[in-house]
């Protein structure tokens, strides 16, 4: 015969049998839940940076030339060319919010790599100079820190995928 002991222990033992199950469950629910999100986020972003603007801004961006910090700013400036400049603003502030998603975990890297790692590359090796004497020009070190963040995360996972091509972009 079976005591109330053993019976109690079967029941206990079924019961949290019961409970570690759901909690797997929901566990992978979210983890699933999370990376669709994530995903989400993701291509809403990617939607905008293939909107005709941008494009045409990226493209304008990644044509211009010049010697220096004076001369990118006598040409591109927000006070001697603000059209120019506008295009400036808006690519480095899609790539700082971008960063910012990533520094704080909203968005896998390794998706932002697969979809965007040339843009991202090729932004900061041609503007970071700019940026970099921006900084110090105007005593601000937090200007575009999380292009920069961005550029140094995605640029790590290039740099594993493909040796070969360390500096995409060439000036």
């Amino acid at each position: 015969m079976v005591s109330l002991v053993e019976v109690q222990t079967a029941y206990y033992m079924i019961a949290a049998t019961g409970v570690l199950v759901a909690a797997i469950y929901y566990v992978f629910n979210m983890r699933a839940t999370l990376h669709t999100r994530q995903a989400q986020m993701l291509m809403s972003l990617y939607q905008n940076w293939n909107q005709p603007k941008f494009q045409e801004a990226w493209m304008d961006l990644m044509a211009w030339e010049w010697k220096d910090y004076d001369d990118f700013q006598s040409k591109y400036g927000r006070n001697s060319n603000p059209n120019e400049y506008s295009k400036f603003i808006l690519i480095g502030a899609f790539f700082e919010g971008l960063g910012v998603f990533i520094k704080r975990g909203f968005i896998d890297p390794k998706l932002v790599d697969d979809l965007m790692s040339m843009y991202i590359i090729s932004f900061w090796q041609k503007l970071g100079p700019i940026y970099s004497e921006m900084r110090e020009r105007l005593n601000s070190p937090t200007i575009s820190e999380y292009a920069e963040y961005l550029y140094n995360v995605i640029y790590e996972i290039w740099k594993q995928q493909h040796p070969e091509t360390l500096h995409p972009y060439s000036q």
